[in-house]
């Protein structure tokens, strides 16, 4: 959603390097351009002009004046900026002393209160929580409904004692749905309420109407990312007439140009809290104003890249691989197939690639990866027999054939993917014999390979010949001679290198 603001930004601040000293002029361009940027990515007016205010103020002062790069220092005001207008620190859900506690969404009807229910049931849940998702959405058709699915999607409870399409009443729905978590123990209650098109004065009187009859602890705002400025308005509007404690950012996995996230913490001074990056029920983040800052800057977003990881890989299956690596056990096609399942988990591979630091000049090339691929090698390893899968060495032709036409692929596809597992498993023998590196001897304690004896060292034969009289021929002798293992070590001499480092250094 970033992606055009980042480019803006990327453009401006290159024009800057390369000059050790900063004139007035240089900084009037660069916030200039900055302004330019922040109305491309539709920020609200009054947050562009305050946002550039500060960067101008602190650009012109002593800690860029006196920087020994002043084109870094630059940029590193504007991401402390960044992250103070998208709300300088993470802010977590506030829990109710005593069970349950309430949490109330509110928002425009299509903004996806009923999707980010469950969404952030899911999200709860694995956090160890009991969360129940209230139906108290009565009028919109087949909302109750929507909502029974997607709580069983998200694998959490759904109170729906009415059935909705405007029938019952949504104030003693979410009256009763304490006294149902409190039976069920259940330790989160979420109230899906009713939207309209437009705010008007009976939306508002009905929420607050909710809102007086259960107390929430959190009363959450969802806004549709995509629909720019008119994100101010609407966040005011349900802070002047309901109250707002927090905000969710849905559809910032979209194209538009994201100035709702820019703009609505700085308008309204409710934090962001969550942000939906996806159609899954897995696709919501915690909104982090530092790491969304350094996204937007193309600084990368490692931590988030391995909180996902984190909950991607299995921890027994990561400590089974290393254990096999270290006994020195083949690396077969069923782990392959595991990890690439594991990474799958994480989401688009062109979206976590895109969470590493300077991605912004490939992005054209991780646009173009199809998660597909994927897909299409798990099923030629599907295709496969158990005995094919731990030794692709009996792939003969036929096998292969067969393997192709049980997988939608062509033959070629199969002969690449056991092309470049072998590549991967050579690589791991390499990684395990010598710490990785071609020609390189094995590591103390990792062993050299597989076969037994192979890659010992031998101590070198003693002379079979007493010392010679001759001072010449006696100092050969020594030098010949194995030294003892307390002896110091010798240098390396060129003749003792590998072959691999010989070629690097000019020989043949």
């Amino acid at each position: 959603m970033f992606n055009s603001l980042s480019d803006r930004l990327a453009a401006t601040f290159k024009g800057l390097r390369g000059k050790g000293r900063l004139s007035e002029a240089d900084i009037d361009e660069t916030v200039r351009e900055i302004r330019k940027a922040l109305l491309e990515a539709d920020v609200s007016l009054p947050v562009v002009r305050t946002f550039t205010s500060r960067v101008r103020e602190r650009a012109t002062g002593a800690e860029v004046s006196t920087s020994l790069n002043p084109a870094q220092q630059v940029v590193k005001i504007v991401h402390e900026e960044l992250i103070e207008i998208l709300g300088g620190e993470t802010r977590n859900l506030r829990l109710a002393k005593k069970p349950p506690t309430v949490i109330m969404l509110l928002g425009l009807q299509g903004a996806g209160k009923t999707t980010l229910a469950g969404k952030l049931a899911k999200h709860l849940a694995n956090k160890g929580h009991q969360p129940v998702l209230v139906a108290a959405d009565l009028q919109r058709p087949n909302a109750v409904n929507q909502l029974q699915i997607v709580a069983e999607r998200a694998g959490v409870a759904c109170y729906a004692p009415q059935p909705g399409n405007g029938v019952g009443d949504p104030v003693v729905v979410a009256r009763d749905s304490l006294g149902y978590a409190e039976q069920s123990l259940h330790d989160l209650v979420i109230i899906d309420t009713a939207g309209r098109l437009a705010i008007d004065e009976e939306l508002m009187g009905q929420a607050a109407a909710i809102r007086d009859a259960v107390q929430p602890d959190e009363l959450l705002l969802v806004i549709d990312a995509m629909i720019g400025q008119d994100a101010v308005a609407t966040a005011a509007a349900f802070q002047d007439g309901v109250g707002v404690d927090g905000v969710i950012l849905t559809k910032l996995d979209g194209d538009a140009r994201g100035g709702a996230a820019l703009s609505v913490r700085e308008a309204t001074g409710a934090p962001i809290m969550f942000a939906s990056v996806g159609e899954k029920v897995e696709d919501l983040e915690v909104f982090h104003p530092d790491r969304m800052a350094s996204r937007i800057l193309d600084m990368g977003d490692v931590l988030t890249l391995i909180e996902q990881a984190e909950r991607a890989f299995d921890a027994d299956q990561a400590q089974r691989m290393a254990d096999k690596v270290a006994r020195g056990d083949a690396f077969t096609l069923e782990e392959f197939l595991e990890q690439m399942q594991a990474v799958k988990k994480m989401g688009s591979i062109g979206k976590l690639l895109g969470m590493l630091p300077g991605m912004a000049d490939a992005r054209k090339q991780l646009e173009q990866i199809d998660d597909r691929d994927i897909d299409r090698v798990a099923a030629i390893i599907h295709s496969m027999t158990p005995a094919e899968r731990r030794d692709t060495k009996i792939l003969n032709g036929s096998r292969r054939a067969r393997i192709a036409k049980g997988a939608g692929v062509q033959v070629s596809d199969v002969n690449s993917l056991v092309e470049r597992f072998s590549e991967a498993q050579k690589m791991m023998k390499q990684m395990r014999g010598g710490g990785g590196m071609p020609g390189m001897p094995g590591m103390p304690g990792m062993g050299a390979g597989s076969k037994k004896g192979k890659g010992k060292s031998k101590p070198a034969p003693k002379s079979k010949k007493g010392r010679s009289g001759n001072p010449a021929k006696r100092a050969q002798q020594v030098t010949a001679e194995p030294e003892s293992p307390d002896a110091p070590p010798k240098p390396f001499t060129a003749d003792q290198l590998p072959d691999e480092f010989s070629k690097l250094l000019g020989g043949q």
